[in-house]
């Protein structure tokens, strides 16, 4: 059983954490100090810094929350009950509606690979979401929905059309309309490699 000691110290990580997204989001990393993420957790500088050395690993902690969010809501619609193929075209409308989050888009896509440098972000990346890919692949080659591929390198591909997609949709005027477009042409060529019934 947790001491309420062991509780306290966990509800106040998760404020400064919940603080630190909220923050990072609206004024981007380099326009948030940690004295007004500690304020807005209602937390003192001590009892940040007693959870984290600093406002990088902050950072990182307020992109582990919103990514591990995204994929939450990804590996349960991948490992759901339906054939592989409907599995995948849902799990592709929840990503692209993820890239219209404004957390995501500020922290996961447009501040993570500056404040945590490309090949940690890439590498952080490849844990939340090349695993997902290369299950759903695996799914669908199984379920006879597409041809035998070389999984792994046909994984890649897709995840980095989808890290493409995102950085486009989170760049555009118009994420919306941009994100139905990047939706059709995936769908569309998802059809293009589905095998035909014999």
């Amino acid at each position: 059983m947790r001491s309420r000691r062991e509780d306290y110290s966990e509800s106040t990580r998760s404020a400064l954490v919940d603080s630190a997204v909220k923050l990072f989001t609206k004024r981007g990393y380099t326009g948030t100090s940690l004295d007004e993420i500690a304020r807005r957790a209602r937390v003192t500088k001590g009892a940040l810094y007693h959870h984290f050395s600093g406002k990088q690993a902050l950072f990182e902690a307020a992109f582990d929350a919103v990514e591990s969010q995204v994929h939450g809501k990804l590996d349960k619609i991948l490992r759901g009950d339906e054939p592989p193929w409907e599995r995948a075209l849902r799990g592709l409308r929840e990503f692209i509606a993820s890239c219209l989050d404004p957390a995501y888009q500020r922290i996961a896509i447009h501040e993570a690979p500056v404040v945590m440098g490309w090949q940690r972000w890439r590498e952080a990346e490849d844990r939340y979401s090349f695993g997902l890919i290369r299950s759903s692949l695996e799914d669908l080659i199984a379920a006879g929905e597409i041809d035998h591929v070389n999984v792994e390198i046909t994984a890649r591909l897709l995840f980095g059309a989808l890290l493409s997609a995102a950085t486009e949709i989170a760049n555009s005027a118009e994420p919306e309309k941009v994100g139905s477009q990047i939706e059709d042409g995936i769908v569309h060529l998802l059809h293009l490699v589905r095998r035909r019934p014999e």
